[in-house]
């Protein structure tokens, strides 16, 4: 390919090093003490000034280098004046440097969609359960997921005082996906990861309807995503309608990228469009392999309780 990357490999390689930026803003409001936790909805839907420092670089980062696309961010945050030191104009190389895959080469910017979760796993962070946290920028184009990033700012914080912390996992379906070695559940294992802190009977019920092995509860939709690629999770099932778009955006793209698929609980693809509903309402079906077969384990009982569409 001839003259300057693509504008979605750019994208790509900014929302790369964004994300970067973003989880070092919500390391160093960790270390500072200074949650600032305000709730949202209720005590299990909470808010922290890193959310809001992190969602507030990421956007102004974007938006700067990329004045057209349409970005979507979980935070709704009044419009004030952004402090020049959080925004981040780097562009990750590695990313630059490879092949845009032929049906996305043509893309124009006000023709893409970014969907921004800047800190997915808010109550586990307050929790300490640091492992749990990410952030997730993805990319749509005709409602679907075309690119997601993945960024932990935690990982290897268990290792102790001197650790390099951090890595971001990146992909994008015909590409392939990167910062991480693809792994399956050995042995044909069925291991189901679903929600840690938002669960209840239609759940539970879903979920042992998939005759599991081992049912792993843990924070974070990106979490649990890597989960699955790197084979410590069969399927991540959550039927309830508590997923956003901007948890599964990103999570999908990646998914795609190595053969893998989300859906709801139904079976149907979600849409990624600017004008569409953020909540999940029929909730989330992931799986690296063997999709169909979760499909038809759903119980009657939480298709009829969560409607596609």
């Amino acid at each position: 390919m001839s003259g300057s990357p693509a504008v979605l490999m750019r994208l790509v390689a900014s929302c790369y090093t964004v994300s970067e930026r973003a989880g070092a803003i919500v390391r160093k409001v960790l270390h500072s003490g200074e949650l600032g936790i305000v709730e949202k909805t209720g005590a299990d839907d909470l808010q922290t000034l890193a959310d809001r420092l992190a969602q507030q670089s990421i956007c102004a980062s974007l938006s700067r280098r990329f004045p057209k696309i349409t970005i979507i961010g979980e935070e709704e945050l009044p419009a004030e004046e952004i402090k020049e030191e959080i925004i981040e104009s780097g562009l990750s190389e590695e990313i630059l440097l490879k092949t845009c895959p032929e049906e996305y080469s043509d893309l124009k910017e006000e023709e893409l969609v970014v969907w921004v979760d800047p800190l997915d796993g808010t109550k586990e962070y307050t929790e300490g359960l640091l492992d749990n946290v990410t952030v997730l920028i993805g990319i749509a184009h005709g409602g679907r997921a075309i690119a997601g990033v993945i960024h932990q700012p935690f990982y290897n914080y268990e290792l102790g005082a001197g650790a390099a912390l951090g890595r971001t996992l990146w992909g994008i379906p015909g590409l392939g996906a990167f910062g991480f070695e693809l792994q399956e559940v050995p042995g044909g294992r069925r291991v189901v990861t679903t929600t840690r802190s938002h669960s209840n009977k239609l759940v539970t019920d879903c979920v042992d309807a998939m005759e599991p092995h081992e049912v792993v509860r843990v924070g974070g939709a990106g979490n649990k995503i890597i989960q699955l690629v790197e084979g410590r999770a069969s399927a991540y099932v959550f039927a309830s309608p508590g997923c956003k778009k901007w948890d599964t955006c990103a999570t999908e793209a990646i998914l795609h990228a190595v053969g893998g698929k989300l859906t709801d609980m139904h079976g149907n693809a979600y849409r990624y469009d600017a004008n569409v509903k953020h909540m999940n309402s029929a909730g989330v079906l992931a799986t690296l392999r063997n999709h169909e077969y979760y499909v038809s384990r759903v119980p009657q009982s939480v298709l009829q309780a969560l409607k596609s569409g």
